[in-house]
């Protein structure tokens, strides 16, 4: 396998676009959300995008992936992928688009916590727990405000509901790099992720009563652009440029995620947001940026090396 190329503009241009497009997700759902429900809306933008994706699985000749090899893990990921779906499309009901996708980044800690136990190879480096704990004290002052207001009398549990899908999050990557599907092609990855999404949460979503549509030209614009440019487009280029450039460089230039997406909330559906949950969400992503980059630090240390003195 050949080595990954360092980022370059090509590479930041599309990340940037893509980073635009995630952040906005949340707001597409919740500008709809009177005419569908958001669980109910990303169990059929995940069944829909899961056709497509299967359908280039075929084409690229990469079915022989889906064995039973695959399918445990398969299974697994998938159910762990509905779950952040289900528990973020509940939290769209009670809290803001800004808060939801805040809470939903903190997913890294929790794959970094849980990969420095389960691999020894992953072990968190002090730099990293500094991250980790940063990011902590962000989260407890971002709930200090109490998530209530600006229309959101259940913000707490909105808030809450959306950490649980970051835990969903991270579990997902947990089993992923912990399995045999850490060898099997992206799309292969991404349709079981997408096809358990679509499972659990139309099946989710008749029990707890939102089943109601009201077709509206938004409604049919909102599922469009999720389908076609969030949950398959999207997804498959953000695969293709894991191929060619380095992962952990694009990991790093995708928080800027929770920026557009708080900005989106903000500017397009008017989120108000407290002095506490600005400088905690701070906080929370510095400290997500320093677990992802603090690995590669101690090795531009080391190769650092003092100018000598000019003899006077």
């Amino acid at each position: 396998m050949t080595d990954r190329k360092p980022v370059d503009a090509a590479a930041v241009a599309i990340m940037v676009v893509l980073c635009a497009i995630w952040g906005s997700q949340q707001v597409a759902i919740k500008l709809v959300a009177s005419a569908m429900s958001p669980l109910l809306q990303m169990g059929l933008r995940s069944g829909l995008a899961g056709l497509a994706t299967l359908a280039v699985v075929l084409w690229r000749g990469e079915g022989h992936a889906i064995n039973r090899g695959t399918v445990l893990p398969g299974l697994a990921i998938g159910m762990l992928f509905g779950t952040e779906f289900l528990l973020a499309g509940e939290a769209l009901r009670f809290t803001s688009a800004s808060h939801v996708t805040i809470y939903l980044y903190t997913a890294p800690i929790g794959a970094a916590l849980g990969l420095g136990l389960l691999r020894p190879d992953e072990r968190l480096r002090a730099g990293q727990w500094v991250g980790i704990a940063l990011s902590f004290a962000g989260v407890v002052l971002a709930f200090s405000g109490g998530g209530e207001g600006a229309g959101y009398p259940h913000g707490s549990l909105g808030d809450a509901l959306a950490l649980g899908g970051a835990c969903g999050w991270a579990c997902t990557t947990l089993v992923l790099r912990n399995s045999t599907l850490a060898n099997a092609p992206a799309s292969v990855t991404l349709f079981y992720q997408l096809m358990g999404a679509f499972l659990l949460c139309t099946l989710a979503a008749p029990v707890l009563g939102e089943t109601a549509v009201h077709v509206t030209p938004g409604l049919l614009a909102s599922l469009g652009f999720q389908v076609v440019i969030v949950a398959f487009l999207s997804y498959l280029t953000w695969y293709a440029l894991l191929r060619r450039y380095s992962a952990a460089r694009l990991g790093v230039l995708s928080f800027m995620t929770p920026m557009f997406g708080v900005a989106a909330g903000v500017f397009v559906l008017g989120d108000s947001l407290d002095a506490a949950f600005i400088t905690g969400s701070l906080m929370i992503l510095a400290g997500i940026i320093i677990v992802s980059t603090a690995e590669a630090l101690p090795a531009r240390l080391l190769k650092w090396r003092p100018r000598p003195a000019l003899n006077r």
